[in-house]
């Protein structure tokens, strides 16, 4: 059946901090219902594992993914489907900082699943595009308010409205990626620089900022700072708060107990 087929992949690497999964079917990595639901499967383990403290979402073979299988829409019935969007986008829920590193295509619910990530890397051969258009349909995995407000309405509303593709350095200029190196070797060495950077931190500093920057950035700024600023009066009691400043004073690198 067209529904099922492909798996996503997790791998532990970095003593078991950094939690690796991988997007595998195919050279297109055409994303399956059966690996929707697989995405939100993996993420439960992964917040379940207090020893890991950051996520890395790749595609295996020649492109991150060439988008969803169309023919599989039409054997889930409608109210099903609202579960299987939700189910794709489980990094945006996670406490862990989550890395989306893509090469290639990245089309459809793939970009979805990216818009859904915390640090967007990207080589520069990649493109990026919600096709939905095209096929009589429109994105239904978030793609249509995230890549608004990444974006902005105006670019957001022509690239979903025409289906039409935009470049990996376009994405850079939009703010859309954090960085695009040249090949997929430069994009490794940028993967694991930011993993690197995150695994110095303490994990309840990163969790707080994650969730004070998806809460409040929707709402009013009044609000969002005040809950900026409850969170940071929290996080003044936990002892990594306490190590940290005592590091900078004794010009040393903290050793943060929460990691």
């Amino acid at each position: 059946m067209p529904t099922t087929g492909g798996t996503i992949h997790l791998e532990r690497s970095h003593d078991g901090r950094v939690a690796n999964l991988t997007l595998d079917h195919g050279r297109l990595n055409v994303v399956t219902m059966e690996m929707r639901a697989l995405m939100a499967e993996r993420f439960a383990e992964i917040d379940a594992d207090r020893d890991i403290r950051v996520v890395v979402i790749r595609g295996d073979g020649e492109h991150f993914t060439s988008g969803g299988d169309i023919a599989g829409f039409m054997e889930v019935a409608p109210f099903d489907l609202t579960d299987l969007g939700h189910d794709i986008t489980a990094a945006s829920r996670s406490q862990k900082p989550v890395i989306a590193a893509i090469d290639g295509y990245c089309f459809g619910v793939g970009l979805e699943l990216v818009l859904s990530t915390d640090i967007r890397l990207a080589t520069q051969r990649s493109s990026f595009a919600l096709p939905e258009m095209k096929l009589g349909m429109m994105p239904g995995s978030g793609g249509t308010q995230r890549l608004s407000r990444l974006i902005g309405l105006s670019r957001a509303k022509y690239h979903i409205l025409t289906g039409e593709r935009f470049s990996a350095q376009q994405a850079l200029d939009w703010g859309l990626v954090a960085s695009a190196p040249e090949d997929r070797d430069g994009l490794e060495s940028e993967v694991e620089r930011v993993v690197t950077t995150l695994l110095g931190f303490s994990a309840v500093s990163l969790r707080t900022a994650k969730e004070v920057l998806d809460r409040g950035v929707d709402g009013p700024l009044a609000t969002g700072v005040e809950l900026e600023r409850k969170a940071y009066s929290m996080l003044r009691a936990t002892e990594d708060f306490a190590e940290g400043v005592a590091a900078f004073g004794e010009k040393r690198t903290p050793q943060f107990r929460d990691r």
